[in-house]
């Protein structure tokens, strides 16, 4: 089957093919098709439903160019993968909405349809889960919602913590005071907050008290009120240590959990995070958001390392 694709911009068409046409030739490969540029129109050749699957993923491609976003070959696979489960999906309007804007002036929006799902699922919630593979948003635009909150004076405190040093959080032999000791265990949410908001302005938070970051030993016997509460490395809790951090909260609160189930370092004792996804799983205003590989959105070499770990772990001894 052939297939027209008209009116494409142009002068988007460089942007959406990529250096060398990298981009046209991923299209090509994933839905062996044959595409062909023909200045104001494309010409799509191939089997009926891929020849559909493709058109949607141009449409996406070109909105997504026109607004400015970079084309790479893990955004066109990604948008595949999307089109093959609902040819109706619009990504752009599905992702247009911005959760803040960093120091720089970019604002920050969710980049996948699972990271918007993730995002609707904090707001909507007072207590969300979000558990999958690195790379794929949790802990950042868990940050991005906190800092909005605060901004708009939704809340007054964001706190930050993670378990460090495995679970057990033993900090005693690494060199320095306390705040050296634990500090490059809670560096990632640092840097976000950096970005966020700037250096300056996160250390004055910090001296104030309205922003707090912590390892998860310093929540016992606390209850927060008006706050964002973020628990990150949430797989390497232990029960009890999850239970201690999800009776912390108080009125007008927010919690955002997140880990990977695939890294957990507890020496053989039972992980917090899956313990508390199997018990809280059906109690209302709590949320629970699966990321999968195919939602990474780092490198995509970061996703073929995630696969490759997944199979090895299939694999029988």
């Amino acid at each position: 089957m052939q297939k027209t694709f008209d009116n494409p911009e142009i002068a988007l068409i460089p942007a959406v093919f990529g250096p060398f046409d990298e981009n046209a030739a991923v299209l090509e490969n994933e839905l062996n098709l044959r595409l062909v540029n023909r200045g104001e129109h494309l010409l799509l050749t191939g089997e009926e439903a891929n020849v559909d699957m493709g058109c949607v993923v141009l449409d996406n491609l070109f909105a997504l160019a026109a607004r400015g976003e970079q084309i790479d070959a893990q955004k066109v696979r990604y948008l595949i993968n999307l089109a093959r489960e609902d040819t109706s999906c619009n990504v752009v309007q599905a992702l247009d909405e911005c959760i803040c804007i960093t120091t720089r002036g970019k604002p920050i929006k969710a980049k996948t349809i699972a990271q918007k799902n993730y995002v609707d699922c904090i707001t909507k919630n007072v207590v969300t889960f979000g558990v999958g593979p690195a790379g794929t948003g949790k802990t950042y635009l868990a940050v991005a919602l906190a800092v909005a909150a605060l901004k708009s004076k939704q809340v007054s405190k964001i706190v930050l913590t993670r378990p460090a040093v495995e679970a057990g959080e033993k900090l005693g032999f690494l060199p320095g005071d306390l705040q050296n000791k634990v500090d490059p265990y809670l560096r990632p949410l640092y840097d976000a907050l950096f970005e966020m908001l700037g250096p300056e302005t996160v250390a004055g938070y910090m001296e104030k008290n309205i922003i707090e970051i912590a390892p998860l030993a310093y929540m016992r016997g606390r209850t927060l009120d008006n706050s964002f509460i973020i628990l990150d490395e949430a797989q390497n809790t232990t029960i009890e240590q999850m239970k201690m951090f999800l009776t912390r909260f108080g009125f007008n609160s927010k919690i955002v959990v997140t880990g990977d189930p695939t890294q957990i370092d507890l020496n053989g004792r039972a992980s917090g995070l899956m313990h508390a996804l199997k018990i809280l799983k059906d109690i209302d205003q709590i949320g629970i958001h699966r990321f999968e590989k195919k939602d990474i959105v780092r490198h995509a070499l970061v996703q073929k390392i995630v696969e490759a770990y997944e199979r090895k772990n299939r694999e029988k001894p």
